[in-house]
């Protein structure tokens, strides 16, 4: 109370009372938030005494942000306090969702390691409407495929559209930029176009049910490989309900049906790459066996539909398996997924490499000798292995590093490249006994010693192979016993070990004590597998006479031992 007892309040002590600035509540007197009662003859401000409460509601408001009109209509009555708050909420929320798509841009900005000039193009993809991103998509379809009768392939694409959220994260930000990149791609639009065009090949005829085979089934993410059929209206004639309802049912069904393939594809050939199954041993003619037997029914609805397990059949699906094979088609999906906030469909690569390559290596079905997985014994293979790699450990430990650029007879590989796919071998067969299977094939693995990265990988796999029983237990969905697996592993050394010693003009006779037992198991393993385009080895050529057992192996797998 101001001390001439009329209680009324100068500005400095409204200050001291508040702690609001008199510099601030000067301003919004002038601004009519806080107009004083009074004033002295001097001409001084004097407030009331609802004057700090007054100043405490306008304090509060500002600090939530409210601008100083708004808060002039509360304190007039023009508005109340609950719909100026609505009203600056929803402002608010605007402005923060500005902000984080800054910071989305930003991040990915950094995450992408973006040149200056990619920022301002980077930002205007950000802000486009959802109408404005589905019509990059949809213009890049109708483009790509511009011509193709493929209705139903058409249509799939152009259901998946990029929709943001709101609040899109980094991740959904980039991937939202890559994708717009990534349709500007020549590749791409000739990948969709050659699936587009698989699409309408494989459609029957005219005048035929009204089906179409899809090698990719762009709406249900499925694999590639496990048709899916699509009904389509060839006439302007009104359709039945009855039909359109049975249509839509059989549709579903179809659907599902291709999604069950796709899904036994990718979980049997992921399988047997952790189970260490050559595509082209007899191990797995069962799994190729299993996975047409499951894939005929979808081809149902296709031209001239295959009804059996034959050489035309197998044929189809392969050719199907290579026509989708299309890792960018592959990216762009993925990218939409990220865009969408969808889970991302299951990686193919892994699962298709297998598959298209026991296709390749048993074009048509054959009886399965069992006895190609039975009568191994474990001691005598982990005796053969050792025997083996103690003799191409010496023809490695030989290689200088001039030799590394010279050909070999193995499949134009170089000696480096040789060396790195025996260690490849051997990492290969410790991660399956360790129950994690690797997948870096393509990754180097010889470093820049390969002697070391070569015994370094026998220690670790001998290790393995005694220490997790792998030699007495079976692997993969139809029970190949460890002890096989490494008799592979045994054959692809002793193999490669004569192709090391051709590279160099080493002696090929390796591990004499093992090698007649060797041949005799690859002769069991690959005699009933063909020798074909997808094979790993090339028909059997004759050996000279008093050849050497490493060298009959040799031309048992292809090779020339002249």
């Amino acid at each position: 109370m101001n001390e001439d007892g009329t209680g009324l309040l100068t500005i400095g002590e409204l200050a001291r009372l508040t702690g609001v600035p008199v510099k601030t509540i000067r301003s919004w007197s002038d601004q009519d938030l806080l107009p004083p009662a009074a004033r002295t003859p001097a001409g001084y401000r004097l407030y009331g005494p609802d004057a700090p409460a007054r100043l405490e509601i306008v304090r509060s408001l500002r600090e939530l942000g409210i601008g100083l009109t708004a808060i002039r209509s509360v304190l007039h009555r023009e508005l109340t306090v609950a719909e100026t708050a609505a009203q600056w909420a929803d402002a608010l929320d605007a402005q923060i969702r500005a902000l984080r798509l800054q910071s989305a841009v930003l991040r990915s900005v950094a995450a992408r390691g973006s040149a200056a000039e990619e920022l301002p193009y980077m930002t205007e993809l950000a802000r486009l409407s959802a109408r404005e991103r589905r019509r990059i998509i949809t213009d890049f379809v109708e483009d790509a495929l511009d011509g193709v009768d493929a209705p139903a392939y058409r249509s799939g694409l152009l259901a998946a559209t990029p929709d943001l959220p709101d609040d899109p994260t980094p991740e959904q930000i980039g991937a939202w930029i890559e994708l717009a990149a990534l349709v500007r791609e020549p590749e791409l639009r000739a990948a969709l176009r050659r699936l587009a065009e698989y699409s309408a090949r494989t459609a029957p005829p005219a005048g035929e049910p009204d089906a179409k085979s899809e090698p990719y089934a762009p709406e249900e993410r499925h694999a590639p490989g496990a048709s899916h059929t699509t009904t389509e209206p060839r006439t302007a004639a009104a359709p039945d309900p009855a039909m359109q309802e049975q249509a839509a049912q059989e549709q579903a069904a179809q659907g599902q049906a291709a999604a069950r393939v796709a899904e036994l594809m990718r979980v049997r050939g992921e399988a047997a790459v952790a189970a260490g199954i050559a595509p082209d041993s007899p191990a797995a003619e069962p799994v190729i066996a299993e996975l047409v037997a499951a894939w005929l029914p979808t081809q149902t609805g296709t031209a001239d539909p295959p009804t059996e397990d034959n050489p035309a059949a197998r044929a189809r699906l392969l050719e199907q398996l290579e026509t989708a094979a299309e890792p960018v088609v592959e990216r762009y999906w993925q990218l939409l997924c990220t865009v969408t906030g969808r889970p991302a469909p299951p990686r193919w690569d892994t699962a298709g490499a297998w598959t298209t390559a026991a296709l390749r290596a048993h074009p048509r079905p054959y009886g399965l000798d069992r006895s190609a997985f039975d009568g191994t014994d474990p001691d005598r293979v982990l005796r053969a292995y050792e025997q083996v790699t103690r003799d191409v450990a010496a023809l490695v430990a030989a290689v200088r590093p001039e030799d590394l650029a010279l050909p070999t007879p193995c499949a134009g590989w170089s000696v480096r490249q040789l060396l790195d796919h025996m260690v490849w071998e051997n990492l290969m067969a410790t991660s399956i006994a360790e129950d994690a299977p690797r997948d870096d094939h393509t990754a180097d693995h010889l470093g820049d010693d390969h002697r070391a990265a070569f015994d370094d990988s026998v220690r670790a796999a001998l290790a393995a192979f005694t220490g997790s029983g792998m030699l007495r237990r079976t692997y993969g969905p139809y029970e190949a016993p460890g002890a096989m697996i490494v008799q592979q592993v045994v054959v692809e050394l002793l193999a490669h070990g004569w192709d090391l010693a051709r590279a160099t003009g080493a002696p090929t006779g390796l591990a004499p004590e093992a090698a007649e037992e060797t041949l005799a198991a690859a002769r069991r393993i690959y005699g009933a597998a063909p020798r074909t385009e997808g094979s790993s080895f090339a028909p059997e050529r004759p050996a000279p006479p008093g050849a050497s057992a490493t060298d009959r192996l040799a031309a048992f797998l292809g090779r020339a031992p002249a």
